[in-house]
């Protein structure tokens, strides 16, 4: 969920107003780079993921969602609650022309806005939203959107895998929910070079469709257990990055400039390897990509060694 983004009113001056909707923005633009990284990543690894689903690349934002729905909405120029957030870049939300802010009135003949809600900071109704969506393109094959310019688009999907990313929280965090990978407004990485900060997300993506979140569940939560987890999502990095079209020796230079600063030294929890042995794990598995370059398609299902059991 994105912050609240500053509404004026009689005690706000203009810089501090400016600031605060400067902060708005900025975090805008850190989400859309996150689902345009994050399309290319489960589009481009899609024939490979078990839990691949149909998509489009689409994230709403619902003003139910926000602290003062109504300023927002009248900051954003909308009549309803319901518009478009973000259209990851070379999806079919963005080759059919959705662009930011674009209000929805219907999704399928569906008014989301019709659905009871919290009167303000409900997040529930924007997840229904986004279920609703995601059943529409697995039934039927497609999605019609229409707009508050009294037109239609429809949409057909295509083949990704299943997790959804998330801007979220005023902390540095990037963690894998098992259906999504959630990064904080902080989070360092959105300083690095894309493709570095691709190798970040793809490390979360890696927890989530590896199933490592099931797995522990099943498993335990012990420090080695952990420990396995993350060295296979460490592992899984340059594959992903190769499949989505980033330079698979991307993800040892983002573990190289990260692990000095956040590692821990001595200090570090026990549930990962120092990040020496993290950059190592990571270039074996570029070595190996390196020799399947020449294969349509990096098939880390038929070549990526798991550590950990699997059904």
């Amino acid at each position: 969920m994105l912050p609240q983004p500053a509404i004026a009113n009689d005690a706000d001056d203009g810089p501090q107003l400016r600031a605060a909707q400067s902060v708005f923005q900025q975090r805008l633009g850190q989400d859309q780079k996150l689902q345009d990284i994050g399309w290319k990543l489960v589009s481009g690894n899609a024939e490979f993921c078990a839990n691949s689903i149909p998509s489009i690349g689409l994230q709403l934002h619902d003003m139910a969602s926000y602290g003062r729905p109504d300023a927002v909405r009248e900051l954003l120029g909308l009549e309803g609650d319901i518009a478009v957030l973000t259209a990851a870049k070379g999806s079919p939300a963005d080759k059919a022309g959705l662009t930011l802010h674009q209000e929805i009135t219907a999704i399928d003949g569906v008014d989301p806005a019709s659905w009871k809600s919290e009167s303000r900071s409900d997040w529930q109704r924007s997840k229904r939203m986004h279920d609703w969506i995601d059943q529409r393109l697995a039934e039927d094959g497609s999605v019609t959107l229409a707009l508050a310019e009294d037109r239609e688009i429809t949409l057909e999907p295509v083949l990704a895998c299943a997790s959804r990313f998330e801007l979220s929280g005023d902390n540095k965090r990037a963690m894998a929910e098992g259906s999504r990978v959630i990064l904080g407004y902080h989070f360092p990485g959105f300083a690095y070079p894309e493709e570095e900060l691709a190798a970040a997300i793809a490390h979360e993506l890696a927890h989530n469709v590896l199933h490592h979140r099931e797995w522990l569940d099943a498993n335990g939560r012990s420090r080695s257990n952990v420990r396995l987890t993350e060295r296979e999502a460490d592992r899984l990095m340059p594959w992903l990055l190769a499949n989505a079209g980033y330079d698979p020796a991307a993800a040892a230079r983002f573990m190289a400039r990260w692990g000095p600063v956040h590692d821990g030294g001595i200090f570090r929890k026990r549930t990962h390897d120092g990040w020496d042995e993290r950059v190592e794990f990571i270039e074996a598995e570029h070595a190996l990509i390196a020799e399947l370059q020449e294969e349509d398609g990096v098939d880390w299902r038929r070549h990526f060694a798991r550590e950990i059991a699997t059904p």
